[in-house]
Protein backbone atom coordinates (compact mmCIF):
# COMPACT_ATOMS: atom_id res chain seq x y z
CA UNK A 1 0.00 0.00 0.00
CA UNK A 2 1.53 3.26 -0.80
CA UNK A 3 1.74 5.95 1.79
CA UNK A 4 3.72 9.05 2.61
CA UNK A 5 5.49 10.54 5.46
CA UNK A 6 6.45 14.18 5.15
CA UNK A 7 9.51 16.39 6.67
CA UNK A 8 11.98 19.08 5.65
CA UNK A 9 13.71 19.43 2.41
CA UNK A 10 16.77 20.18 3.06
CA UNK A 11 18.45 18.64 0.09
CA UNK A 12 17.02 18.78 -3.70
CA UNK A 13 16.41 16.08 -6.25
CA UNK A 14 15.00 13.18 -6.47
CA UNK A 15 15.98 9.63 -5.33
CA UNK A 16 14.40 6.71 -6.05
CA UNK A 17 15.27 3.17 -4.61
CA UNK A 18 15.24 0.34 -1.90
CA UNK A 19 15.05 1.44 1.91
CA UNK A 20 18.57 0.54 4.25
CA UNK A 21 17.33 0.90 7.37
CA UNK A 22 19.24 1.71 10.53
CA UNK A 23 17.95 0.97 13.33
CA UNK A 24 18.16 2.95 16.66
CA UNK A 25 20.17 1.39 19.79
CA UNK A 26 20.98 2.05 23.20
CA UNK A 27 24.46 1.24 22.22
CA UNK A 28 26.29 3.20 20.25
CA UNK A 29 26.55 1.00 17.27
CA UNK A 30 29.02 2.16 13.97
CA UNK A 31 27.17 1.43 10.72
CA UNK A 32 29.97 0.99 7.47
CA UNK A 33 30.31 -1.74 4.99
CA UNK A 34 33.11 -4.39 4.59
CA UNK A 35 35.25 -5.63 1.89
CA UNK A 36 33.91 -9.18 1.03
CA UNK A 37 37.17 -10.65 2.27
CA UNK A 38 35.47 -9.48 5.65
CA UNK A 39 32.61 -11.77 5.72
CA UNK A 40 33.88 -14.83 7.64
CA UNK A 41 35.76 -12.51 10.62
CA UNK A 42 32.28 -10.38 10.88
CA UNK A 43 30.20 -13.78 11.47
CA UNK A 44 32.95 -15.09 13.45
CA UNK A 45 32.46 -11.61 15.51
CA UNK A 46 29.16 -12.04 16.12
CA UNK A 47 29.45 -15.93 16.72
CA UNK A 48 32.01 -14.88 19.62
CA UNK A 49 29.43 -12.04 21.26
CA UNK A 50 26.66 -14.52 20.94
CA UNK A 51 28.80 -17.40 22.41
CA UNK A 52 30.08 -14.90 25.56
CA UNK A 53 26.83 -13.96 26.07
CA UNK A 54 25.41 -17.95 26.48
CA UNK A 55 28.04 -18.42 28.78
CA UNK A 56 27.65 -15.38 31.02
CA UNK A 57 23.73 -16.81 31.20
CA UNK A 58 24.59 -19.98 32.23
CA UNK A 59 26.89 -19.10 34.73
CA UNK A 60 24.19 -17.11 36.01
CA UNK A 61 21.97 -19.81 36.24
CA UNK A 62 24.82 -22.21 37.49
CA UNK A 63 24.81 -19.63 40.21
CA UNK A 64 21.57 -19.14 40.85
CA UNK A 65 20.27 -18.93 44.77
CA UNK A 66 18.11 -22.06 45.80
CA UNK A 67 15.49 -19.59 46.52
CA UNK A 68 15.65 -17.65 43.70
CA UNK A 69 11.66 -16.83 42.39
CA UNK A 70 10.90 -19.67 39.06
CA UNK A 71 10.30 -16.55 37.24
CA UNK A 72 13.77 -15.45 37.68
CA UNK A 73 15.19 -18.99 35.87
CA UNK A 74 12.24 -18.95 32.86
CA UNK A 75 13.87 -15.65 31.91
CA UNK A 76 17.22 -16.73 31.41
CA UNK A 77 16.21 -20.12 29.63
CA UNK A 78 14.00 -17.21 27.50
CA UNK A 79 17.46 -15.36 26.74
CA UNK A 80 18.95 -18.51 25.89
CA UNK A 81 16.35 -19.61 23.52
CA UNK A 82 16.74 -16.58 21.96
CA UNK A 83 20.19 -16.39 21.58
CA UNK A 84 20.24 -19.43 20.34
CA UNK A 85 16.88 -18.68 17.87
CA UNK A 86 17.78 -19.37 13.75
CA UNK A 87 15.92 -16.40 12.82
CA UNK A 88 18.77 -14.54 14.59
CA UNK A 89 21.62 -15.82 13.93
CA UNK A 90 21.02 -16.89 10.14
CA UNK A 91 19.50 -13.18 9.68
CA UNK A 92 22.88 -11.55 10.30
CA UNK A 93 24.78 -14.13 8.56
CA UNK A 94 22.50 -13.24 5.58
CA UNK A 95 23.24 -8.93 6.39
CA UNK A 96 27.24 -9.53 6.47
CA UNK A 97 27.02 -11.71 3.50
CA UNK A 98 24.12 -10.20 1.29
CA UNK A 99 24.42 -6.87 1.89
CA UNK A 100 27.96 -6.09 3.32
CA UNK A 101 26.86 -4.64 6.63
CA UNK A 102 29.45 -4.54 9.78
CA UNK A 103 28.51 -6.95 12.50
CA UNK A 104 27.01 -4.62 14.54
CA UNK A 105 24.97 -3.12 12.07
CA UNK A 106 23.48 -6.42 10.89
CA UNK A 107 22.84 -7.33 14.37
CA UNK A 108 20.68 -4.45 15.17
CA UNK A 109 19.03 -4.69 11.03
CA UNK A 110 17.42 -8.14 12.26
CA UNK A 111 16.77 -6.94 15.76
CA UNK A 112 14.31 -4.68 14.26
CA UNK A 113 13.09 -7.19 11.66
CA UNK A 114 12.31 -9.58 13.92
CA UNK A 115 10.70 -6.76 16.77
CA UNK A 116 8.65 -5.90 13.87
CA UNK A 117 7.31 -9.61 13.93
CA UNK A 118 7.14 -9.75 17.78
CA UNK A 119 5.01 -6.60 17.12
CA UNK A 120 2.33 -7.85 14.80
CA UNK A 121 1.92 -11.08 17.12
CA UNK A 122 -1.43 -11.66 18.49
CA UNK A 123 -0.65 -13.25 21.74
CA UNK A 124 0.84 -10.30 24.28
CA UNK A 125 2.91 -13.04 25.82
CA UNK A 126 4.69 -13.13 22.74
CA UNK A 127 4.56 -9.67 21.79
CA UNK A 128 6.33 -9.13 25.18
CA UNK A 129 9.20 -11.38 24.24
CA UNK A 130 10.62 -8.06 21.95
CA UNK A 131 11.91 -6.78 24.92
CA UNK A 132 13.99 -9.97 25.79
CA UNK A 133 14.99 -9.98 22.00
CA UNK A 134 16.10 -6.42 22.57
CA UNK A 135 18.03 -7.12 26.22
CA UNK A 136 20.27 -10.00 24.36
CA UNK A 137 21.28 -7.91 21.43
CA UNK A 138 22.41 -5.00 23.54
CA UNK A 139 24.55 -7.78 25.87
CA UNK A 140 26.05 -8.99 22.36
CA UNK A 141 26.80 -5.23 21.32
CA UNK A 142 28.11 -4.76 24.52
CA UNK A 143 30.59 -7.70 23.93
CA UNK A 144 31.51 -6.71 21.10
CA UNK A 145 32.19 -3.00 21.32
CA UNK A 146 35.38 -4.13 23.25
CA UNK A 147 36.39 -6.54 20.16
CA UNK A 148 38.41 -4.61 17.71
CA UNK A 149 36.98 -4.15 14.18
CA UNK A 150 38.78 -2.96 10.83
CA UNK A 151 36.72 -0.13 9.28
CA UNK A 152 36.51 -0.93 6.03
CA UNK A 153 36.09 1.89 3.00
CA UNK A 154 32.25 1.68 1.79
CA UNK A 155 32.03 -0.64 -1.97
CA UNK A 156 32.30 1.66 -4.42
CA UNK A 157 31.98 2.20 -8.05
CA UNK A 158 30.52 -0.48 -10.83
CA UNK A 159 30.48 -3.54 -7.94
CA UNK A 160 29.12 -1.87 -5.17
CA UNK A 161 25.68 -3.56 -5.90
CA UNK A 162 26.91 -6.66 -6.70
CA UNK A 163 28.55 -6.88 -3.74
CA UNK A 164 25.25 -5.70 -1.54
CA UNK A 165 24.19 -9.14 -3.47
CA UNK A 166 20.59 -6.52 -4.31
CA UNK A 167 18.90 -7.31 -8.04
CA UNK A 168 16.56 -5.24 -9.28
CA UNK A 169 14.15 -7.09 -12.50
CA UNK A 170 12.47 -3.52 -13.28
CA UNK A 171 12.58 0.04 -12.55
CA UNK A 172 11.07 1.72 -15.05
CA UNK A 173 12.35 0.53 -18.79
CA UNK A 174 14.96 -0.78 -17.30
CA UNK A 175 17.35 -3.77 -16.01
CA UNK A 176 19.54 -1.45 -13.89
CA UNK A 177 21.14 -2.05 -10.71
CA UNK A 178 19.26 -1.10 -7.25
CA UNK A 179 19.75 2.15 -5.96
CA UNK A 180 19.82 2.60 -2.08
CA UNK A 181 18.08 4.85 0.02
CA UNK A 182 18.87 5.43 4.02
CA UNK A 183 16.19 5.57 6.29
CA UNK A 184 17.16 5.83 9.81
CA UNK A 185 16.13 7.85 13.65
CA UNK A 186 19.07 9.85 13.31
CA UNK A 187 22.43 10.11 12.23
CA UNK A 188 25.55 11.12 14.01
CA UNK A 189 28.73 12.68 12.20
CA UNK A 190 31.09 10.03 12.65
CA UNK A 191 28.07 7.71 10.33
CA UNK A 192 27.73 10.90 8.22
CA UNK A 193 31.28 10.52 7.55
CA UNK A 194 31.47 7.08 7.05
CA UNK A 195 28.57 7.47 4.12
CA UNK A 196 29.43 10.00 2.72
CA UNK A 197 31.49 7.98 -0.18
CA UNK A 198 28.64 5.61 0.03
CA UNK A 199 26.06 3.82 -2.25
CA UNK A 200 23.60 5.42 -0.93
CA UNK A 201 21.34 7.54 -3.32
CA UNK A 202 19.24 9.71 -0.46
CA UNK A 203 18.58 9.98 3.09
CA UNK A 204 15.63 10.01 5.42
CA UNK A 205 15.93 10.50 8.92
CA UNK A 206 13.30 11.27 11.62
CA UNK A 207 15.15 14.36 13.52
CA UNK A 208 16.83 17.31 12.72
CA UNK A 209 16.01 20.55 10.62
CA UNK A 210 17.37 22.36 7.91
CA UNK A 211 20.75 23.08 9.10
CA UNK A 212 21.70 19.78 11.46
CA UNK A 213 24.52 18.61 10.58
CA UNK A 214 22.80 15.55 8.65
CA UNK A 215 21.55 18.09 6.51
CA UNK A 216 24.53 20.03 5.66
CA UNK A 217 26.82 16.77 4.69
CA UNK A 218 23.63 15.27 2.57
CA UNK A 219 23.72 18.81 0.76
CA UNK A 220 27.80 18.54 0.30
CA UNK A 221 26.99 15.36 -1.13
CA UNK A 222 24.40 16.21 -3.94
CA UNK A 223 21.87 14.16 -3.17
CA UNK A 224 17.85 14.48 -1.82
CA UNK A 225 17.34 14.65 1.73
CA UNK A 226 14.61 14.31 4.04
CA UNK A 227 15.06 15.15 7.58
CA UNK A 228 12.16 15.83 10.61
CA UNK A 229 10.34 13.05 9.00
CA UNK A 230 9.26 11.72 12.48
CA UNK A 231 7.99 8.17 12.54
CA UNK A 232 10.28 7.26 8.79
CA UNK A 233 12.51 4.73 10.78
CA UNK A 234 9.23 3.07 12.18
CA UNK A 235 6.90 3.14 9.28
CA UNK A 236 9.45 2.27 6.75
CA UNK A 237 10.50 -1.30 6.05
CA UNK A 238 14.04 -3.25 5.18
CA UNK A 239 13.49 -3.15 1.58
CA UNK A 240 10.64 -1.59 0.92
CA UNK A 241 10.33 0.83 -2.55
CA UNK A 242 10.89 4.32 -1.68
CA UNK A 243 11.07 8.30 -3.53
CA UNK A 244 12.38 10.84 -1.62
CA UNK A 245 11.47 13.92 -3.03
CA UNK A 246 13.81 16.70 -1.91
CA UNK A 247 12.52 19.55 -3.71
CA UNK A 248 8.69 19.12 -1.43
CA UNK A 249 9.84 17.15 1.79
CA UNK A 250 8.21 13.75 0.92
CA UNK A 251 9.02 10.52 1.24
CA UNK A 252 6.67 8.19 -0.76
CA UNK A 253 7.00 4.74 0.68
CA UNK A 254 5.75 1.61 -1.54
CA UNK A 255 5.10 3.78 -4.99
CA UNK A 256 2.43 2.59 -7.68
CA UNK A 257 4.06 1.99 -11.17
CA UNK A 258 2.36 5.44 -12.02
CA UNK A 259 3.42 7.52 -8.87
CA UNK A 260 7.24 5.59 -9.95
CA UNK A 261 7.15 6.30 -13.53
CA UNK A 262 6.22 10.63 -13.16
CA UNK A 263 9.08 10.31 -9.83
CA UNK A 264 11.38 8.91 -12.67
CA UNK A 265 11.01 11.52 -15.70
CA UNK A 266 10.99 13.71 -12.67
CA UNK A 267 14.48 12.80 -12.14
CA UNK A 268 15.59 12.75 -15.69
CA UNK A 269 14.48 16.04 -15.99
CA UNK A 270 16.99 17.23 -12.45
CA UNK A 271 19.54 15.46 -14.50
CA UNK A 272 19.44 17.43 -17.67
CA UNK A 273 19.21 21.13 -15.58
CA UNK A 274 22.47 19.27 -13.69
CA UNK A 275 24.01 18.98 -17.23
CA UNK A 276 22.86 22.56 -18.67
CA UNK A 277 24.11 24.11 -15.10
CA UNK A 278 27.57 22.07 -15.51
CA UNK A 279 28.11 24.33 -18.75
CA UNK A 280 29.04 27.49 -16.39
CA UNK A 281 31.17 26.27 -14.71
CA UNK A 282 34.41 28.01 -16.45
CA UNK A 283 32.22 31.02 -16.80
CA UNK A 284 32.98 34.05 -14.41
CA UNK A 285 30.46 34.87 -11.93
CA UNK A 286 29.89 38.57 -13.13
CA UNK A 287 26.75 40.61 -12.78
CA UNK A 288 25.14 41.70 -15.84
CA UNK A 289 26.55 45.40 -14.39
CA UNK A 290 30.03 44.19 -14.03
CA UNK A 291 30.53 43.43 -10.31
CA UNK A 292 32.47 40.31 -9.85
CA UNK A 293 31.59 38.20 -6.94
CA UNK A 294 33.63 35.68 -4.99
CA UNK A 295 31.61 31.74 -5.31
CA UNK A 296 33.32 29.74 -2.80
CA UNK A 297 33.61 25.83 -0.81
CA UNK A 298 32.65 24.58 2.05
CA UNK A 299 34.21 21.33 2.70
CA UNK A 300 34.47 18.84 5.71
CA UNK A 301 37.01 16.24 4.49
CA UNK A 302 40.52 17.22 2.75
CA UNK A 303 39.10 15.13 0.02
CA UNK A 304 35.99 16.84 -0.85
CA UNK A 305 38.74 19.91 -2.64
CA UNK A 306 38.27 17.95 -6.08
CA UNK A 307 34.27 18.81 -6.14
CA UNK A 308 35.26 22.17 -4.98
CA UNK A 309 37.66 22.04 -8.41
CA UNK A 310 35.01 20.37 -10.32
CA UNK A 311 31.96 22.98 -9.19
CA UNK A 312 34.91 25.97 -10.43
CA UNK A 313 34.94 27.22 -6.77
CA UNK A 314 37.29 30.20 -6.76
CA UNK A 315 39.00 28.74 -3.41
CA UNK A 316 37.39 27.41 0.09
CA UNK A 317 35.64 29.57 2.20
CA UNK A 318 35.34 26.84 4.71
CA UNK A 319 37.23 24.35 5.77
CA UNK A 320 35.14 22.72 8.54
CA UNK A 321 38.30 20.98 10.56
CA UNK A 322 35.77 19.18 13.20
CA UNK A 323 34.86 16.51 11.15
CA UNK A 324 38.42 15.58 11.42
CA UNK A 325 38.02 14.83 14.92
CA UNK A 326 34.84 13.23 14.64
CA UNK A 327 34.63 9.06 15.19
CA UNK A 328 37.92 9.47 17.04
CA UNK A 329 37.47 7.02 20.19
CA UNK A 330 40.75 7.49 21.25
CA UNK A 331 43.09 10.20 21.21
CA UNK A 332 42.53 13.48 19.12
CA UNK A 333 44.47 13.90 15.78
CA UNK A 334 48.10 14.99 16.59
CA UNK A 335 49.62 18.11 14.66
CA UNK A 336 51.73 15.82 12.03
CA UNK A 337 47.84 14.04 11.13
CA UNK A 338 46.39 17.46 10.96
CA UNK A 339 49.15 18.94 8.86
CA UNK A 340 48.86 16.30 6.12
CA UNK A 341 45.21 16.41 5.93
CA UNK A 342 45.23 20.65 5.66
CA UNK A 343 48.28 20.30 3.30
CA UNK A 344 45.63 17.44 0.99
CA UNK A 345 43.22 20.31 0.58
CA UNK A 346 45.62 22.99 0.24
CA UNK A 347 47.14 20.66 -2.52
CA UNK A 348 43.52 20.00 -3.88
CA UNK A 349 42.51 23.57 -4.24
CA UNK A 350 45.58 23.65 -6.97
CA UNK A 351 46.85 27.15 -5.73
CA UNK A 352 43.39 28.45 -4.70
CA UNK A 353 42.90 29.76 -1.69
CA UNK A 354 41.97 27.85 2.05
CA UNK A 355 40.07 29.13 4.64
CA UNK A 356 40.57 26.95 7.43
CA UNK A 357 38.06 27.20 10.52
CA UNK A 358 39.11 25.79 13.90
CA UNK A 359 37.66 23.14 15.73
CA UNK A 360 33.99 23.73 16.19
CA UNK A 361 32.29 21.17 18.62
CA UNK A 362 29.14 20.98 20.83
CA UNK A 363 25.76 20.75 19.76
CA UNK A 364 24.60 18.62 16.96
CA UNK A 365 28.89 17.91 16.11
CA UNK A 366 29.65 16.01 19.71
CA UNK A 367 33.24 14.14 19.92
CA UNK A 368 33.20 10.65 20.84
CA UNK A 369 36.56 10.62 22.30
CA UNK A 370 34.87 10.57 26.05
CA UNK A 371 37.19 13.31 27.66
CA UNK A 372 35.22 15.77 25.48
CA UNK A 373 32.31 14.68 25.85
CA UNK A 374 29.95 18.14 26.31
CA UNK A 375 28.00 17.61 29.79
CA UNK A 376 25.66 20.90 29.59
CA UNK A 377 21.94 20.37 29.40
CA UNK A 378 21.80 22.78 26.13
CA UNK A 379 25.22 21.75 24.34
CA UNK A 380 24.39 24.37 21.65
CA UNK A 381 24.95 27.28 24.77
CA UNK A 382 27.79 25.30 26.14
CA UNK A 383 31.34 24.82 25.79
CA UNK A 384 31.19 24.58 21.94
CA UNK A 385 33.34 25.81 19.36
CA UNK A 386 35.95 28.85 20.33
CA UNK A 387 35.32 27.89 24.12
CA UNK A 388 35.98 24.45 23.57
CA UNK A 389 39.77 25.43 22.28
CA UNK A 390 40.27 28.46 24.69
CA UNK A 391 39.48 26.00 27.54
CA UNK A 392 42.19 23.63 26.83
CA UNK A 393 45.23 25.42 25.32
CA UNK A 394 47.38 22.48 24.42
CA UNK A 395 44.96 20.80 21.75
CA UNK A 396 44.48 24.64 20.10
CA UNK A 397 47.99 25.18 19.97
CA UNK A 398 48.57 21.51 18.29
CA UNK A 399 45.66 22.41 15.63
CA UNK A 400 47.21 26.49 15.16
CA UNK A 401 50.50 24.87 14.98
CA UNK A 402 49.54 22.42 12.12
CA UNK A 403 47.31 25.36 9.79
CA UNK A 404 50.77 27.93 10.01
CA UNK A 405 52.74 25.00 8.66
CA UNK A 406 50.44 24.11 6.21
CA UNK A 407 50.53 28.04 5.45
CA UNK A 408 53.74 27.51 4.18
CA UNK A 409 52.09 25.44 0.99
CA UNK A 410 49.98 28.14 0.29
CA UNK A 411 47.82 30.49 0.58
CA UNK A 412 45.48 29.74 3.79
CA UNK A 413 43.18 31.68 6.16
CA UNK A 414 42.25 30.98 9.59
CA UNK A 415 38.57 31.60 10.98
CA UNK A 416 37.38 31.21 14.44
CA UNK A 417 34.26 30.19 14.89
CA UNK A 418 31.77 31.84 17.83
CA UNK A 419 33.24 34.62 19.21
CA UNK A 420 31.26 37.09 21.23
CA UNK A 421 33.54 38.80 23.68
CA UNK A 422 36.70 41.34 23.51
CA UNK A 423 38.74 38.87 26.23
CA UNK A 424 37.99 35.95 23.97
CA UNK A 425 39.03 37.78 21.04
CA UNK A 426 42.72 38.75 22.46
CA UNK A 427 43.12 35.97 23.64
CA UNK A 428 42.77 34.00 20.69
CA UNK A 429 44.87 36.02 19.17
CA UNK A 430 47.61 35.49 22.32
CA UNK A 431 47.18 31.49 21.14
CA UNK A 432 47.88 32.15 17.94
CA UNK A 433 51.35 34.30 18.70
CA UNK A 434 52.49 31.48 21.04
CA UNK A 435 52.10 28.98 18.31
CA UNK A 436 54.04 30.73 16.00
CA UNK A 437 56.71 31.01 18.79
CA UNK A 438 56.54 27.47 19.43
CA UNK A 439 57.45 26.97 15.89
CA UNK A 440 60.20 29.28 15.67
CA UNK A 441 61.85 27.51 18.91
CA UNK A 442 61.63 24.31 16.95
CA UNK A 443 62.86 25.84 13.88
CA UNK A 444 59.60 24.86 12.28
CA UNK A 445 58.85 26.95 8.90
CA UNK A 446 55.45 28.15 8.43
CA UNK A 447 53.09 30.49 6.15
CA UNK A 448 51.51 34.28 6.80
CA UNK A 449 47.70 33.62 7.07
CA UNK A 450 44.72 36.36 7.39
CA UNK A 451 43.16 35.75 10.67
CA UNK A 452 39.13 35.80 10.31
CA UNK A 453 36.26 35.87 12.29
CA UNK A 454 32.75 33.94 12.23
CA UNK A 455 29.72 36.32 12.55
CA UNK A 456 27.45 33.59 14.10
CA UNK A 457 25.82 35.22 17.62
CA UNK A 458 23.92 38.27 17.60
CA UNK A 459 26.55 39.80 20.37
CA UNK A 460 28.92 39.65 17.62
CA UNK A 461 27.36 41.16 14.75
CA UNK A 462 26.64 43.87 17.30
CA UNK A 463 29.98 44.84 18.01
CA UNK A 464 30.98 44.27 14.29
CA UNK A 465 33.61 47.54 14.31
CA UNK A 466 35.23 45.98 17.25
CA UNK A 467 35.84 42.82 15.50
CA UNK A 468 37.04 44.53 12.42
CA UNK A 469 39.77 46.28 14.68
CA UNK A 470 41.62 42.60 15.50
CA UNK A 471 40.62 40.64 12.38
CA UNK A 472 41.46 40.74 8.63
CA UNK A 473 38.15 39.27 7.66
CA UNK A 474 34.88 38.31 8.25
CA UNK A 475 32.77 35.31 7.72
CA UNK A 476 28.81 35.41 8.34
CA UNK A 477 27.46 32.26 9.82
CA UNK A 478 24.01 32.32 9.68
CA UNK A 479 22.93 28.30 10.42
CA UNK A 480 24.28 29.83 14.43
CA UNK A 481 23.38 33.51 13.58
CA UNK A 482 19.85 32.45 13.24
CA UNK A 483 19.75 30.37 15.87
CA UNK A 484 20.92 32.32 18.35
CA UNK A 485 18.95 35.52 17.31
CA UNK A 486 15.31 33.51 16.89
CA UNK A 487 16.38 31.60 20.29
CA UNK A 488 15.51 27.73 17.85
CA UNK A 489 17.45 24.99 18.10
CA UNK A 490 18.27 24.27 14.69
CA UNK A 491 18.35 20.35 15.02
CA UNK A 492 15.18 20.47 16.66
CA UNK A 493 12.22 19.41 13.84
CA UNK A 494 9.71 20.20 16.41
CA UNK A 495 10.58 24.05 16.28
CA UNK A 496 11.72 23.78 12.61
CA UNK A 497 9.33 25.83 11.03
CA UNK A 498 10.36 29.19 13.03
CA UNK A 499 13.64 28.66 11.87
CA UNK A 500 13.50 31.61 9.08
CA UNK A 501 16.48 33.54 7.67
CA UNK A 502 14.34 36.24 6.74
CA UNK A 503 13.12 37.52 10.00
CA UNK A 504 13.90 40.92 10.05
CA UNK A 505 16.22 40.47 12.97
CA UNK A 506 18.54 38.09 11.18
CA UNK A 507 18.41 40.48 7.62
CA UNK A 508 19.24 43.38 9.84
CA UNK A 509 22.00 41.57 11.66
CA UNK A 510 23.48 40.49 7.93
CA UNK A 511 23.30 43.85 6.56
CA UNK A 512 25.10 45.59 8.89
CA UNK A 513 27.65 43.38 9.15
CA UNK A 514 28.20 43.56 5.44
CA UNK A 515 28.12 47.37 5.21
CA UNK A 516 30.39 47.96 8.15
CA UNK A 517 32.65 45.56 5.97
CA UNK A 518 32.69 47.74 3.07
CA UNK A 519 33.05 50.65 5.27
CA UNK A 520 36.42 49.39 6.67
CA UNK A 521 37.46 47.80 3.51
CA UNK A 522 37.45 44.29 5.02
CA UNK A 523 35.88 41.13 3.46
CA UNK A 524 32.79 39.80 4.58
CA UNK A 525 31.65 36.17 3.34
CA UNK A 526 28.40 34.50 4.11
CA UNK A 527 29.26 30.24 4.48
CA UNK A 528 26.53 29.54 6.46
CA UNK A 529 23.82 27.81 4.27
CA UNK A 530 22.02 30.75 3.01
CA UNK A 531 24.85 31.36 1.04
CA UNK A 532 23.48 28.16 -0.83
CA UNK A 533 19.79 28.99 -1.36
CA UNK A 534 18.95 30.28 -4.46
CA UNK A 535 15.94 32.24 -3.42
CA UNK A 536 18.38 34.33 -1.02
CA UNK A 537 20.99 35.55 -3.77
CA UNK A 538 19.40 38.24 -5.00
CA UNK A 539 18.55 39.87 -1.57
CA UNK A 540 22.12 39.17 -0.62
CA UNK A 541 23.36 40.73 -3.53
CA UNK A 542 21.61 43.89 -3.15
CA UNK A 543 22.65 44.11 0.26
CA UNK A 544 26.35 44.25 -0.81
CA UNK A 545 27.23 40.69 -0.18
CA UNK A 546 30.36 40.06 -2.53
CA UNK A 547 31.62 36.77 -0.98
CA UNK A 548 29.45 33.47 -1.11
CA UNK A 549 30.67 30.27 0.56
CA UNK A 550 28.17 27.01 -0.23
CA UNK A 551 29.08 23.35 -0.57
CA UNK A 552 29.93 22.44 -4.17
CA UNK A 553 26.81 21.12 -5.18
CA UNK A 554 25.14 24.53 -4.86
CA UNK A 555 27.82 26.90 -6.91
CA UNK A 556 26.28 26.78 -10.43
CA UNK A 557 22.80 27.48 -9.20
CA UNK A 558 24.23 30.38 -7.35
CA UNK A 559 26.63 31.23 -10.22
CA UNK A 560 23.40 31.26 -12.47
CA UNK A 561 21.09 33.45 -10.35
CA UNK A 562 24.74 35.93 -10.23
CA UNK A 563 24.77 35.97 -14.21
CA UNK A 564 21.74 36.92 -14.09
CA UNK A 565 21.59 39.37 -11.42
CA UNK A 566 21.76 43.67 -11.91
CA UNK A 567 22.57 44.78 -8.71
CA UNK A 568 21.68 48.54 -9.73
CA UNK A 569 18.12 47.36 -9.78
CA UNK A 570 18.74 44.90 -6.79
CA UNK A 571 19.88 47.33 -4.31
CA UNK A 572 16.95 49.35 -3.86
CA UNK A 573 14.78 46.59 -3.60
CA UNK A 574 17.18 45.09 -0.91
CA UNK A 575 16.67 47.98 1.38
CA UNK A 576 12.70 47.95 0.72
CA UNK A 577 12.87 44.28 2.03
CA UNK A 578 15.41 44.98 4.74
CA UNK A 579 12.39 48.02 5.84
CA UNK A 580 9.40 45.99 5.67
CA UNK A 581 7.93 43.91 8.38
CA UNK A 582 7.57 40.65 6.30
CA UNK A 583 10.53 40.55 4.20
CA UNK A 584 9.14 36.81 3.03
CA UNK A 585 6.38 38.52 1.13
CA UNK A 586 8.20 40.81 -1.00
CA UNK A 587 10.90 38.52 -1.35
CA UNK A 588 8.32 36.43 -3.17
CA UNK A 589 6.84 39.34 -5.39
Amino acid sequence: MTFSVHGLAVARGIAIGRAVLVASSRVDVAHYFIEAEQIPAEIERVRQGRNAVVEELQRLQTDMPADAPHELTALLDVHLMLLQDEALTGGVKHWITERLYNAEWALTTQLEVIARQFDEMEDEYLRERKADLEQVVERILRYMKGVASPVAPPPSGPRRHKQLGLQQDLLLDGTVDVPLVLVAHDLSPADMLQFKQSVFAGFVTDVGGKTSHTAIVARSMDIPAVVGARAASQLVRQDDWVIIDGDAGVVIVDPSPIILAEYGFRQRQVELERERLARLRHTPAVTLDGHKIELLANIEQPGDAAAAVRAGAVGVGLFRSEFLFMGKTGNLPGEDEQYRAYCEAIDGMQGLPVTIRTIDVGADKPLDNKAHKDSYLNPALGLRAIRWSLADPSMFRTQLRAVLRAAARGKVNLLFPMLAHTHEIQQTLAQVELARAELDARGEPYGHVELGAMIEVPAAALMVRTFLKYFDFLSIGTNDLIQYTLAIDRADEAVAHLYDPLHPAVLRLVADVIAEGHRQGKSVCVCGETAGDVTMTRLLLGLGLRSFSMHPAQILAIKQEVLRADIRKLAPWAQQVLEGDEPGTLLAS
